[in-house]
């Protein structure tokens, strides 16, 4: 294992980089590329790669020269430092990764395709979103004739990056670490000197949305009946009603169009339930999620995925509704800091938020599953709300908006609070046992790459063979 490869490059691999979408040929196909003639091309102004010639083979996957370079090229438009991002070092976590796909399939490690298809449409959407919408300039950036063309890749991409974390996981499934271990792993750090930990805080919240009148639920609902009646008996276009009047931004244009939804796509159970509960052509009655209130079409029915339009309305949360969710949260706030009731029975009792009410408001790390969080890693939204505050302070009344926009008002408050210091065995025994395990995990990956580096179809080509790796891949 390469400790010393970046984290970028793996997010890249898994997600943003076009070089990654390599060509996955399998070895009968190796020896016409290796001679393939070398052509040059630009990604980007100024910016010229290979796109033919084989770098490695690593069992029935080959990484081309084109995709180190351009998965270089892309981690430097993140304006991630180039230091350690050498050709090397690259190509040798791109052939770590082919090394796990390919055992996966050898090994028949089973995933979920059905997700890899929702999370490609994901990055597809987010791709687009960085390119203005514009489908001609992502395909032009990404050197494709079509969509269909670039989402095939990137499913075949995120599938082979799926079946390497399921190789990884079946690796270290059964590895634990003992108490022993656990001490042995501490005393190890003992010598070699303690590492510091930065200041961490238990973060509790308590959140209040204002209220949507009713009357603004009825409004958006007759409107609904009243697009769903034009539909239905007067013949009129669903997608052109979509475009004038439906409030979600990523399907508007398309006339509320979203093709290929099955019941485990990323939407809400309300949305999906009523989806495949409809006839081919037929239309919904309105109805409500937590997005606002919906209309549906379904288009068509393939087997267990349907397309469909929709149209999404948003009631209208007034003035006075705000203002009153903010004064509820103010004098919450103030019978806490006279002691008549604690934080933590506040949450539960006037908290929106069901995640952390239950819990008296307190939040969950969402890297590490635990109550604590290190000052420095706070996501950015919540670093200047909680950095300042005291064991026991409350923070003052911030309007935190939902990505549809909607307000919501939150109080903060540091529940437990430890300074910064060296590791100490008591006090941080869940993080030195989470290191002595990961560390264990780490030689149990070593041994298994060196056992399959050495059955496994290996090649690599040109100056490739010069370069120092982390591991054995020249068999020497």
């Amino acid at each position: 294992m390469n400790s010393t490869i970046s984290l970028y490059i793996l997010l890249l691999i898994c997600t943003l980089s076009s070089g990654a979408l390599s060509a996955q040929e399998i070895i009968e196909e190796v020896e016409e590329a290796d001679t393939a003639q070398v052509e040059t091309k630009s990604l980007t102004s100024g910016t010229t790669f290979k796109v033919d010639g084989v770098a490695a083979v690593v069992g029935e996957f080959v990484i081309l020269d084109s995709d180190i370079k351009q998965a270089i090229e892309s981690l430097k438009q993140q304006k991630v430092e180039a230091e350690g991002l050498s050709d090397c070092k690259v190509l040798d976590k791109l052939m770590e990764d082919k090394l796990y796909a390919h055992h996966a399939v050898v090994d028949s490690v089973s995933i979920s395709e059905d997700q890899v298809r929702s999370f490609t449409q994901q990055q597809i959407d987010y791709f687009l979103n960085q390119f203005g919408g514009s489908e001609e300039r992502l395909l032009k950036f990404y050197r494709k004739d079509k969509m269909s063309d670039l989402q095939k890749e990137l499913f075949d991409l995120n599938k082979n990056q799926e079946l390497a974390k399921a190789m990884q996981q079946k690796i270290v499934e059964d590895v634990e670490v003992t108490p022993e271990e656990i001490r042995d792993y501490y005393k190890g750090l003992e010598r070699d000197g303690l590492p510091q930990f930065g200041i961490e805080l238990e973060v509790s919240k308590i959140m209040i949305e204002p209220e949507v009148p009713q009357e603004e639920k009825q409004k958006v609902i007759d409107e609904l009946n009243g697009y769903r009646k034009d539909i239905v008996e007067n013949g009129s276009s669903f997608a052109t009603k979509a475009v004038l009047w439906s409030e979600d931004e990523s399907s508007r244009g398309d006339g509320g169009l979203i093709k290929d939804v099955d019941r485990k796509s990323q939407f809400v159970k309300e949305f999906r339930d009523v989806a495949f509960s409809l006839e081919e052509g037929e239309v919904s009655k309105p109805f409500e999620t937590e997005f606002g209130y919906h209309i549906i079409k379904v288009e068509k029915i393939r087997g267990q995925k349907i397309d469909l339009r929709h149209i999404l309305r948003i009631p209208k949360v007034t003035s006075a509704s705000e203002s009153a969710a903010k004064d509820k949260i103010e004098k919450i706030k103030k019978r806490i800091e006279a002691g008549e009731l604690t934080f933590a029975d506040a949450a539960k009792e006037f908290s929106n938020e069901k995640e952390t009410a239950s819990d008296g408001g307190i939040m969950i790390n969402p890297v590490t599953q635990d109550r604590m969080f290190e000052l420095k890693n706070l996501p950015p939204d919540l670093y200047p709300k909680v950095q300042n505050l005291k064991e026991g302070e409350i923070s003052i009344a911030f309007n935190n908006p939902t990505r549809t926009g909607k307000t919501r008002y939150e109080i903060y408050t540091v529940s437990d609070r430890i300074e910064e210091h060296k590791a100490d065995f008591a006090l941080d025994y869940v993080k030195i046992k989470d290191f002595a395990l990961q560390a264990k995990r780490i030689k149990a990956i070593e041994k298994w790459q060196n056992e399959k580096i050495a059955e496994t179809y290996v090649k690599l080509n040109g100056d490739h063979r010069n370069c120092e790796y982390s591991s054995n891949w020249l068999k020497k």
